[in-house]
């Protein structure tokens, strides 16, 4: 009895010490980037496609099953944030600075709406309209290759512009970002 007792203690911690090594289905990711010298910072997870290529945007598809589609948490977990140092216009939505919460409205999955929504804190299922500073058309352009797990990117193009891009499977939508 006291070898059982003992060989199930070590397999218990076995299996702790490997749960502990693997890697999250949505691992945390940060993108940050200086757009005329001022922190832009995005946190989010990042879920994969994992073989369901094909079969996320669209009626019938993955995200259509979520209780706030066409709304989507643009990430996993909780709510991804936005976070700015400076007063930005984003594709002509004045943001003030302060931090923000980022939805995407994927009613047509080839015409992405981002979402500025000043709630924050909660875990990104809770979606409030109210709370909306505004929305923007994004631009949206098909990746080289299929995008295995989502990607925010910020870009510094110069002068005081820049870029935000999320990218996920066979779609990317981008919006155009300005310091005030």
């Amino acid at each position: 009895m006291k070898r059982l007792l003992i060989c199930t203690g070590v397999l218990l911690a076995a299996a702790t010490v490997l749960a502990a090594q693997q890697k999250p289905a949505s691992p945390p990711v940060t993108e940050a980037a200086s757009i005329g010298g001022k922190a832009i910072t995005i946190a989010y997870s990042s879920p994969r496609v994992n073989g369901r290529e094909g079969h996320l945007f669209g009626p019938g598809g993955r995200m259509s099953t979520d209780p706030h589609y066409p709304v989507w948490r643009a990430g996993a977990n909780s709510a991804t944030t936005l976070m700015t140092a400076a007063d930005l216009e984003i594709a002509g939505l004045h943001v003030p600075a302060g931090t923000y919460t980022l939805f995407v409205d994927i009613s047509d999955p080839d015409n992405w709406k981002l979402i500025v929504n000043k709630q924050t804190g909660e875990w990104g299922l809770k979606y409030d309209k109210s709370q909306d500073l505004g929305q923007v058309k994004m631009t949206m352009s098909k990746p080289p290759a299929m995008v295995e797990n989502l990607k925010y990117t910020l870009v510094d193009n110069g002068g005081g512009s820049g870029s935000l891009t999320l990218a996920w499977e066979n779609h990317a939508g981008s919006v155009a970002i300005r310091v005030k």
